[in-house]
């Protein structure tokens, strides 16, 4: 999930106590994990790519899914994108706890999906194919999923709905929003967002 640190603090003990808001809703995870050793990985969120860039993206998953025969939802479309270039981490779940993780999973979005292999090193475990959805993509990673929807829609003889300088004019005027949301971050708090 994607928040903000706010409070460190070390216990009598010698423990730290780290804090975090998010908008996203913890308690399912929090009431499943509460009190057991988890793993934790804290890093600074990616770029995220402008407005226009998503509705690009959409406009041309809705283009392919009314092409093909049978019609693909966008969605479909969409997820499909996803698994062939997407980002995904492969967890190694208790098999118990398999179903639950991809409901809360599932939670963040429609690109939020997941795949199950009964396989896992782990006895008792699964391994499980987490995908994410592409509000959490830099630029880079959201232009090689337009990038392959570009591919595909030529490939099926369908025209681009903007043109190539209009599709650099997205990214750009998303970089640079992306420049002044860190500026005022940093001036505001001291610290990047």
């Amino acid at each position: 999930m994607v928040g903000t640190l706010k409070d460190l603090m070390r216990t009598q003990d010698g423990a730290w106590v780290v804090s975090f808001t998010t908008r996203a809703d913890p308690r399912p995870l929090f009431d499943e994990l509460h009190d057991k050793e988890v793993s934790v990985e804290i890093k600074k969120a990616s770029r995220r790519r402008s407005k226009t860039a998503n509705d690009f993206m959409w406009a041309m998953c809705t283009d392919i899914g009314n092409a093909m025969r049978p019609p693909l939802s966008k969605e479909e479309v969409y997820k499909h994108t996803i698994k062939d270039v997407g980002r995904f981490s492969t967890l190694h779940i208790r098999s118990e706890a398999v179903d639950s993780f991809r409901s809360i999973w599932a939670t963040h979005g429609i690109g939020w999906f997941t795949e199950v292999l009964d396989y896992s090193p782990y006895p008792g475990h699964k391994a499980v194919f987490a995908y994410y959805g592409t509000s959490t993509y830099s630029v880079e990673e959201m232009s090689r999923v337009l990038e392959t929807l570009k591919q595909e829609m030529d490939n099926m003889g369908l025209m681009i709905p903007v043109s190539k300088e209009e599709e650099e004019r997205m990214l750009d005027q998303w970089g640079r929003a992306l420049c002044r949301r860190n500026t005022s971050a940093t001036s505001a708090d001291g610290n990047s967002a």
